[in-house]
């Protein structure tokens, strides 16, 4: 009679000890899942940010080299933005002016404001 009790009691300490790992085992992949998610949110709200820091930054630049003078109209201004932020990331003269419809001289003329600047700090510190 003793050893059915202990075989009994043995028995359920070994489903409680199984069904112990399996709640735990599920309770950590939903805290994964949620831990995923929102990763995955802050990463989207960061390049979002980051884009708008970028266009910003470029605004500020445009509207700098534009004070005193008459302000662009906004299709313009979007343009310079795009050619602007194509030309900061490294694209050719040759590439930006492609996509954009315009000549290669045109995109240089519309650079030359910012691209100078540059050039004389390469000049200073020769």
């Amino acid at each position: 009679m003793m050893g059915w009790a202990l075989a009994i009691l043995f028995g359920s300490a070994v489903i409680l000890l199984i069904l112990s790992f399996i709640k735990t085992a599920q309770s950590k992949s939903s805290v994964e899942q949620q831990i995923e998610h929102s990763s995955i949110s802050l990463m989207n709200e960061v390049h979002e940010l980051q884009k708008q820091i970028r266009n910003i930054e470029l605004d500020a630049e445009i509207t700098a080299k534009q004070a005193g003078a008459m302000e662009a109209s906004a299709k313009e201004r979007l343009l310079l933005r795009e050619i602007l932020d194509m030309h900061k990331r490294g694209y050719s003269i040759e590439s930006i002016s492609s996509k954009n419809g315009l000549n290669p001289h045109e995109v240089e003329m519309m650079l030359a404001p910012y691209t100078a600047r540059k050039m004389e700090r390469g000049m200073a510190a020769q």
